[in-house]
This record gives C-alpha cells, sequence and structure tokens, in this order.
C-alpha cells in the first residue's frame, strides 16, 4: 500500500518522468496532484504495471486527479544540457502546469532543481512509495508511449510501437540498417553493440 501524502496539508505534486534511458523521442515528465485521502488498490510504479493497467490507471487518474501537468524536453535539448538536465527541465515544465499551484513537490529520484518558489523533496523509488509519485509516473508514461507510437508511423523501422524507443536488439540493428531519424539522441551510443 502506497503512502497518500507527505502532509496532511499542503497541497502536493507527485512529479516523475519516463524515457530518460531511450534512444529516441523525448523525455517526458508529468506532475500530479490528488486528493490528499487518495487511495487505489492498482496503483504502483508504473515499471511494475503491464500495459492495460497503465492504459485503465491513465483514464482513473486523469478522472480523478486534482490537476495533471504535462511536460517534454526534445532530443534536442536532451543533446545540448544532456538527459538529467533535460530530465528536470520537462519536470519543471510539467509543474508550471498545475493549477491549483502546489505548496510542496515530491521528486521521484535524487536530483533536482527549480526557479519556482516551492519546496521539495527528492524520493529515492518515491514512484514506488507515494500515491502522487506513482500517478505521474504513470502519466509520464502512458503519455510518452502514445506519442511514441504516433512517431512509429512516421518512422516504421524502428519498432517504436513496441520498444518506444528503448535501445533493443530490433532498435539497434534498425538503426544499423536504415540510420537515424530527426527524433535520434545523437548523444547517446546509437551503433552500440546489440542487446539480447
Amino acid at each position: 500500500m502506497l503512502i497518500p501524502s507527505y502532509t496532511d496539508v499542503l497541497i502536493e505534486a507527485g512529479v516523475d518522468e519516463a524515457g530518460r534511458g531511450c534512444l529516441a523521442g523525448p523525455v517526458v515528465a508529468a506532475a500530479v496532484i490528488l486528493p490528499k485521502d487518495y487511495t487505489h488498490p492498482l496503483l504502483n510504479d508504473s515499471k511494475k504495471l503491464n500495459y492495460r493497467q497503465r492504459e485503465k490507471l491513465q483514464m482513473e487518474i486523469e478522472r480523478d486527479a486534482l490537476a495533471i501537468g504535462i511536460g517534454n524536453a526534445t532530443p534536442e535539448e536532451i543533446d545540448r544540457i544532456n538527459i538529467l538536465q533535460a530530465s528536470i527541465l520537462a519536470m519543471n515544465r510539467a509543474i508550471e502546469m498545475l493549477s491549483p499551484v502546489p505548496e510542496l513537490l515530491l521528486i521521484d529520484g535524487k536530483f533536482f532543481s527549480t526557479h519556482l518558489a516551492v519546496p521539495y523533496h527528492c524520493i529515492v523509488k518515491g514512484d514506488g512509495l507515494y500515491y502522487s509519485i506513482a500517478a505521474a509516473s504513470v502519466i509520464a508514461k502512458t503519455h510518452r508511449d502514445h506519442l511514441m507510437q504516433e512517431y512509429a508511423e512516421q518512422y516504421p523501422h524502428y519498432g517504436w510501437q513496441q520498444n518506444a524507443g528503448y535501445p533493443t536488439k530490433m532498435h539497434y540493428e534498425a538503426i544499423a540498417s536504415h540510420g537515424i531519424t530527426p527524433l535520434h539522441r545523437r548523444s547517446f551510443r546509437l551503433f552500440a553493440a546489440t542487446t539480447d
């Protein structure tokens, strides 16, 4: 069972990202404000859920959340400022979309910085501890998966509808055969040895 909230009184937003380890596509972050007493029997870190569970949860979170913000950082931004800074940029963009404005941010992971005047806590593996971070994890993952499915129609050789841009054997082989696209992250090792 996850923890409903960090405090009893502050408006809290859980924040997480998806796609840091991908070879292609944006890194996507979500920020979610849930009701204080929110619980859900299925909600957890998106990596512990299957595709159908995530899709079902996405609809339920969108129905139940008080606010949701989604922010992206492009492959060009990732190449220019590095994946960690691009992830933080996407998180800040997601937070800026929230209304009401949160009074506390619960950030999944070790690293974060912001120009916003909102206090925050970085929580390692927070997406498996707090409902709001788990909800952000699901929203970021499903939003990014949908984007990559759309991109797969434009670039059909890379299997993005299955691998979402992650480094699979098929993805590496497609890069070797067809070259890179404008959506590939040029600062990543795109021609590494294939993985099994």
